[in-house]
């Protein structure tokens, strides 16, 4: 892991909207961000720090829903110190104190899935309406690499609620607690994970990816892993090229290349060469996918267009392009969110 040139003020400005959208109040993201002058230095003024310090005012409270929401915020973007390995340490731990209280019932395991001949541990988050998930089909749930299983808890709520579904969240390989690189074996780990999520429900399997987690949701359906698939602003093969790279804003080469595993900035050619194992190309040129549902914002500065407008005119694939939003049209979830329910009882029913 590796820190990197970023303004931290450029960094409010690509995330404020998802921040707020996930629960933290606006009011709370302006006075952390007239605080915050660093990206990294652990002090007064470091984004970790001032972060950590809201987060502590909440747990003093008692609020432990939200304190777990802001030392999210604390750890942002990736695990680069010890600083943000601590915030991700009380992100947990407040997590599970306010589990008691959320609106569906929770439960955390430890899972053992195959990867390169031997196996691997993933610690992986369950939602259910009433504490069982035999009897109704498993979502799996994932995020981006900036972005992970707790982040989006508000989701994992939502579809547990009104889809039908239990939920399994987990952390991609790269991300959050799945301690393993982002490279061409990812896959392997997330088929494990969709293996065992046909044991403890009905053996129905669907997937929804969000960013980078939409890669994996893209992986799953084309192949026919799972039984549907919803892929929310994923990169899929033109985002991996060199000169779509090498425009990435906000430090996502870098929060990218620590998801890799680089111990320093990988150059475009060694970015676009370790990712390009993670291309659907040759998937898209299949026809065996399962039902799918593709959507992402039109303007989104991470991924173009083309990764999402590949998968129309696909069999069982329904998508959608909206205009004047962004990555993962975050500013349309309240569009959104409904229209994957929709969509998920519908094809899981």
């Amino acid at each position: 892991m590796y820190t990197y040139d970023v303004d931290a003020q450029a960094m409010f400005d690509d995330r404020s909207v998802q921040f707020a959208k996930f629960g933290v109040p606006l009011e709370d993201i302006e006075d952390v961000r007239a605080a915050v002058r660093d990206m990294w230095v652990d002090e007064p003024g470091g984004w970790v720090f001032e972060w950590s310090a809201l987060a502590q005012r909440y747990a003093e409270r008692g609020d432990h829903r939200m304190a777990s929401l802001v030392y999210g915020c604390a750890k942002f973007p990736c695990l680069t110190d010890t600083a943000r390995e601590r915030a991700l340490q009380h992100q947990l731990e407040e997590f599970e104190l306010a589990a008691p209280d959320f609106a569906v019932q929770f439960e955390r395991r430890i899972i053992e899935v195959p990867r390169r001949g031997g196996t691997v541990e993933v610690p992986v988050h369950l939602y259910s309406v009433d504490g069982q998930l035999a009897g109704r089909p498993v979502l799996l749930l994932s995020g981006g690499v900036d972005t992970w299983k707790m982040d989006v808890h508000p989701w994992c709520e939502t579809f547990t609620l009104n889809a039908g579904v239990g939920v399994l969240a987990f952390d991609h390989p790269g991300t959050g607690e799945t301690r393993i690189p982002l490279d061409g074996h990812a896959d392997e780990v997330v088929r494990g994970i969709a293996d065992y999520a046909r044991g403890i429900g009905d053996g129905r399997v669907a997937h929804f990816g969000a960013s980078f987690g939409g890669n994996f949701a893209a992986m799953t359906g084309l192949t026919g892993i799972v039984d549907a698939a919803v892929e929310l602003g994923g990169p899929v093969v033109d985002a991996f090229q060199s000169e779509n790279l090498a425009k990435l804003p906000f430090g996502m080469h870098d929060i990218l290349g620590n998801a890799m595993g680089w111990d320093h900035s990988p150059t475009l050619t060694e970015l676009s060469a370790g990712l390009g194992e993670l291309s659907r190309r040759d998937l898209l040129a299949k026809h065996t996918n399962s039902a799918m549902l593709v959507i992402n914002g039109a303007d989104d500065v991470f991924v173009p267009r083309s990764d999402t407008l590949v998968f129309e005119g696909r069999r069982d694939t329904e998508v959608h392009l909206l205009p004047d939003s962004g990555h993962v049209a975050m500013n349309k979830a309240a569009e959104v969110v409904p229209m994957v329910v929709d969509w998920l009882r519908r094809h899981l029913p």
